[in-house]
């Protein structure tokens, strides 16, 4: 194809037209123009008057009030108005023991007035302002000296609230004992659907000649004295505590056949624990149950805890009305009059033939198998148990008077006694070390109580 000539040939377009190189320039000018009013702007509100820079803070400052830093501050009107309540609540107590009840009134009504200003103060978070502290200050500052001027000075104001802190104290530590009696009741008492249960379980007994005879059945059984098998031994006059600890004992042991349980209980209690045991299945375990009442060579002669037990001045110390407050509460729980909770240091007499037991508590619940406590090594010593070191009660200046030289000679106020809720106890050691005989000793010393306590157990010796 020819070319045409170069004066037919149609012009070359430019790619950027003038037009858009106009329209370009026309932004870039009103960008800066916006730019540099902008700025101006933010100037001139940086440079506002100083009401103005309030007006602008004053929300971040609502944020940011920490009320309890400003009730601390030693410039803020918030803490002058606390101790100023602080103090006119002291003088309300002194003017009502003098019987000057409208100077206490008026104290009162200003008190409430200083709690509302606060309160408000601490829900908007702003500091209170000298024109809304200022005229309570005055009134309360006019009270107080109006109080002083009364001959409430500073002395009697420290000797009354002395005496009321000391009431307080008082009054805590007799609700403290209250409750803790009262916790003691709850927990060692039958729900109320189970009031007679122990009336019906004694009736089976009694009424039941099979029962009685099953019994003396299970007392001759072999079982009873082989130490191949896992012996338990609990000394209890609760019926369903003992059941508990029981079952629980029995429900973790992989071999429940192999373990025996010889219960101790006394008269009242003896027909209803028989019968409960001997008519409820315990996956093939042998329990046997024995009467305290029965054991003929556990009297006032061999053992002197029973002496002790019947003194007038130890029941007294359980049931009398005269508290000593600075004995712990658990300490006075009538449970440790009864013999059966002195009961376990007669262990190796209750079983003569057996080697090797394992003390369990009646507010015990097993939960492994316990019949490896039978495989541990005791190196020689009689008793396996749980430290309780943790347990500041444990430590023996706690419960033991190392004022008497007897004590302090022997033993260490910082050595750490055990749990007794559950003890390995070998039986073979136990009678080459006589420690029956040592503890008969310590309690023939500590005949007066001024050893330790009943409401203790003897020292472990």
């Amino acid at each position: 194809m020819r070319r045409r000539p170069a004066e037919y040939r149609r012009q070359v377009r430019r790619r950027l037209s003038q037009w858009i190189w106009a329209l370009l320039g026309m932004f870039l000018i009103a960008g800066l123009v916006l730019f540099v009013f902008h700025h101006n702007h933010h100037e001139d509100q940086v440079k506002q008057p100083i009401m103005g820079e309030n007006a602008i803070k004053e929300p971040l400052n609502r944020e940011v009030l920490n009320f309890t830093k400003e009730i601390l501050s030693a410039s803020s009107f918030s803490r002058q108005l606390a101790e100023q309540m602080t103090l006119a609540k002291a003088y309300v107590i002194i003017a009502k023991e003098h019987n000057n009840l409208n100077l206490a009134w008026e104290l009162s009504k200003k008190i409430r007035s200083c709690q509302l200003l606060l309160s408000n103060a601490a829900m908007r978070g702003e500091p209170i302002t000298v024109e809304e502290a200022e005229p309570i200050i005055s009134s309360l500052s006019f009270l107080i000296f109006k109080a002083q001027d009364a001959h409430y000075d500073i002395a009697t104001t420290l000797m009354t609230m002395k005496s009321h802190i000391q009431a307080l104290e008082e009054r805590a530590n007799a609700a403290t004992v209250q409750s803790t009696i009262f916790g003691q009741l709850v927990a060692e008492a039958l729900p109320k659907s189970l009031h007679c249960l122990k009336v019906k379980l004694t009736n089976d007994w009694l009424t039941q000649l099979p029962l009685q005879n099953l019994a003396e059945e299970k007392r001759n059984s072999p079982r009873v004295v082989d130490n191949n098998l896992y012996h338990f031994c609990i000394f209890s006059d609760n019926v369903l505590a003992t059941s508990v600890v029981v079952n629980s004992t029995i429900s973790n042991a992989d071999h429940p056949k192999q373990l025996v349980f010889h219960i101790v209980t006394n008269s009242i209690s003896y027909g209803s624990m028989q019968a409960w045991f001997l008519t409820n299945d315990f996956k093939g375990a042998t329990v046997e149950v024995q009467n305290i009442e029965e054991f003929s060579w556990l009297n006032a002669s061999y053992a002197p805890v029973i002496k002790q037990l019947l003194d007038q001045d130890s029941r007294a110390y359980y049931f009398g009305a005269y508290q000593d407050m600075k004995v712990e509460p658990k300490l006075r729980n009538p449970k440790y009059l009864s013999l059966l909770n002195h009961l376990r240091f007669y262990i190796p007499e209750i079983y003569p033939l057996l080697e090797k037991i394992v003390f369990l508590d009646d507010d015990v619940v097993v939960q492994k198998d316990l019949t490896r406590l039978f495989s541990l090594d005791l190196h020689g010593n009689v008793n396996g148990a749980v430290e309780t070191c943790l347990e500041a009660f444990h430590r023996y200046y706690k419960y033991i008077n190392f004022s008497n030289p007897l004590i302090s000679s022997k033993f260490d106020p910082q050595a750490c006694s055990w749990a007794f809720g559950m003890n390995v106890f070998d039986l073979v050691a136990w009678r080459k070390e006589n420690v029956t005989a040592r503890y008969h000793y310590w309690q023939e010393q500590n005949a007066d109580q001024t050893l330790w306590k009943l409401g203790t157990l003897p020292l472990p010796f």
